[in-house]
C-alpha cells in the first residue's frame, strides 16, 4: 500500500497540520459531543406525534399514526413506536426532547439548509467554516490537547467541521486503522507543493496511529450499516482522543411511501442511540458524553399525494447524556397557526443548541464562535462532569 492509496481509499482530512499530535489527549478531560445527522429532513410530526390534536389527522388522513404506532411517555408526550428503545433514557431523566427547532426565513433546499445548520449563520449569510471549526480555532488550547478536533464516521462530508478543522473523515474505521499501521511516511526531503502533500499524508498516518478504533466492546450493536457506524463511533470514543464524533443516517427525504420507510429509519435511530449509551457506559464515558440529533429541516404538516411529505421547516431534535436534564423543551406544534406556506414557524433557533454545547458543556465562549449572543437551553445539569 502506498500513501496515495491510503489517502484516497481510507480517509479525507481537513486542516493543514496536526501539530502537537504527541500531546494529544489521553490525559485531557473529555467532554465528548456525538452528533447524529438525520439526513434528508426528518418528519417531526411523525416523530413526536400530536395525537391529541384533531388537526393532525385532518392534515394527514393517510399518514397519521394509529394508536398501535405510538408510545406515550407522558400525558403530553407521544412518540413514534420505533423510538421505544429510548424509553429507559427518558425514564432515567437523561433525554431531552426539543420541539420547534429551526431558523428564520427557512430555505427548503437540502444543500443550502444543511449548509446553514453546519455553519450556524442566518439564511441570508454564507460562510465557509463550520461552527465546530470555529469553536476549535477560537479555543486552540482546549482542542489542541486532542489528536484531532473531530472524526466523521461513514461520510466524506465534514459538515460542521469543514473549513479548516483538524478533522478526519473515515468511511471505514477498521480499514483506516489497518492502513495507518501499514502506511509509512517518505523519509526523503521534499519542498514546495510536493513537500506539503507529503507532510499532510504523514499527518494522516499519525492520525490513524492515534485514533485507532480497536476497542473490544461487550455491547451488541444493531446489525445494520448505521449500527456498524455507531459501533465504530463508540470504539473511537473509547480512545479518548477526540472531542467530537459525527455519524450520519440518510434516507429521511420521505416524499413517498413514508410510513414504512420512516418507521424503519426511526427504529435504527432508537436502537443505535440505545446501544451507543450502553457502550459509552461500558467504557466509563456516559457521564462525559452529550449526544444530539440534527436534521436540515422538518416536513410539511400536510401530506402530499404520494404517501409522503414534502420539505418543511421546524422539527424536533433529541439531546441525551448522563448530564442531561431530561424533559421537553419548546412547545408542541401549533397546527392551527401555520405560516402562509402551510409550514410550522420555528420556536427555538437551532443555534441555541450550539450555544448549549459551547457554553454549558464545554464552558467556552459561545458568542466568540457564533458571532452573536444566543441564549443556551437549560437542558444540562448545573455542573456537567468534566
Amino acid at each position: 500500500m502506498d500513501r496515495r492509496e491510503f489517502m484516497i481509499g481510507t480517509a479525507a482530512v481537513s486542516g493543514w497540520t496536526f501539530a502537537g499530535w504527541a500531546r494529544a489527549a489521553s490525559a485531557a478531560p473529555l467532554r465528548l459531543l456525538v452528533l447524529i445527522e438525520l439526513r434528508g429532513g426528518n418528519d417531526g410530526l411523525n416523530t413526536v406525534v400530536p395525537v391529541d390534536d384533531g388537526r393532525y389527522r385532518d392534515l394527514r388522513p393517510r399518514l397519521a399514526l394509529a394508536d398501535d404506532g405510538v408510545v406515550r411517555w407522558a400525558p403530553d408526550l407521544t412518540l413514534h413506536a420505533s423510538l421505544a428503545p429510548l424509553a429507559p433514557m427518558w425514564q432515567a431523566g437523561e433525554l431531552a426532547v426539543v420541539q420547534g427547532v429551526g431558523y428564520a426565513q427557512p430555505d427548503l433546499s437540502h444543500f443550502r439548509s444543511i449548509e446553514i445548520w453546519d455553519t450556524a449563520v442566518d439564511s441570508t449569510e454564507v460562510l465557509q467554516q463550520g461552527w465546530l471549526t470555529r469553536a476549535a480555532q477560537s479555543h486552540p488550547a482546549i482542542f489542541g490537547r486532542f489528536a484531532a478536533d473531530g472524526v466523521i464516521v461513514g461520510s466524506a462530508d465534514l459538515g460542521p467541521l469543514s473549513g479548516g478543522a483538524r478533522a478526519v473523515a473515515i468511511a471505514d474505521p477498521g480499514r483506516f486503522a489497518r492502513a495507518a499501521r501499514l502506511a509509512h511516511a517518505d523519509s526523503a526531503p521534499a519542498r514546495g507543493a510536493l513537500g506539503h502533500v507529503l507532510r499532510v499524508e504523514h499527518d494522516i498516518v499519525r492520525a490513524g496511529a492515534e485514533i485507532r478504533p480497536g476497542a473490544k466492546l461487550a455491547t451488541e450493536f444493531p446489525r445494520s450499516l448505521f449500527g456498524l457506524a455507531m459501533s465504530n463511533a463508540a470504539a473511537i470514543a473509547a480512545t479518548r482522543q477526540v472531542p467530537v464524533i459525527r455519524v450520519t443516517l440518510g434516507g429521511f427525504d420521505t416524499h413517498r411511501n413514508q410510513l414504512p420507510v420512516h418507521a424503519a429509519l426511526l427504529r435504527q435511530v432508537g436502537e443505535g442511540i440505545a446501544a451507543l449509551r450502553a457502550a459509552l457506559t461500558e467504557v466509563g464515558l456516559w457521564q462525559h458524553s452529550l449526544i444530539a440529533t440534527y436534521s436540515e429541516f422538518g416536513r410539511r404538516p400536510r401530506q402530499n399525494g404520494s404517501g409522503g411529505t414534502d420539505h418543511g421547516t421546524a422539527g424536533v431534535q433529541f439531546v441525551c447524556g448522563g448530564q442531561v436534564r431530561g424533559g421537553t423543551y419548546g412547545a408542541p406544534p401549533e397546527l392551527g397557526q401555520l405560516d402562509r406556506n402551510g409550514n410550522l414557524p420555528h420556536q427555538i433557533d437551532f443555534r441555541a443548541l450550539y450555544a448549549t454545547v459551547i457554553e454549558q458543556w464545554w464552558k467556552l465562549d459561545s458568542e466568540r464562535v457564533l458571532g452573536r449572543r444566543v441564549a443556551p437551553l437549560a437542558l444540562l445539569r448545573e455542573d456537567p462532569a468534566g
